[in-house]
């Protein structure tokens, strides 16, 4: 039987994997951090936000956290910096620049 996805690492055999390394559970994105694949940033900023919670649906990593109705700052762990919360944002809540590591 393969293994669940958040007990394979670089040590699992090949035989306890299935076929062509596809993971079959939902809910498997958040044991990955791919901050770090970004090179560019969103920056948040809060006295510009209406809370009107566009860019958290368009948001393909679930990174804009959203707490009894209102967002948060980006969950940069899982944030790979693709823009499209920049290019949603009405209000220009979100700037979009390199980020410097």
């Amino acid at each position: 039987m393969a293994k669940s996805a958040k007990d394979i690492n670089e040590q699992s055999p090949w035989q306890d994997l299935t076929p062509g390394g596809e993971i079959y559970e939902g809910g498997t994105a958040r044991l990955t951090m791919t901050g770090e694949w970004r090179a560019n940033i969103p920056v948040w900023h809060e006295e510009k936000c209406k809370q009107c919670l566009l860019c958290a649906p368009f948001c393909p990593d679930s990174s804009i956290p959203v707490c009894d109705g209102k967002r948060a700052d980006f969950d940069f762990d899982h944030c790979k910096g693709c823009g499209i919360c920049w290019k949603v944002c009405p209000f220009g809540a979100i700037d979009f620049v390199k980020e410097e590591k």
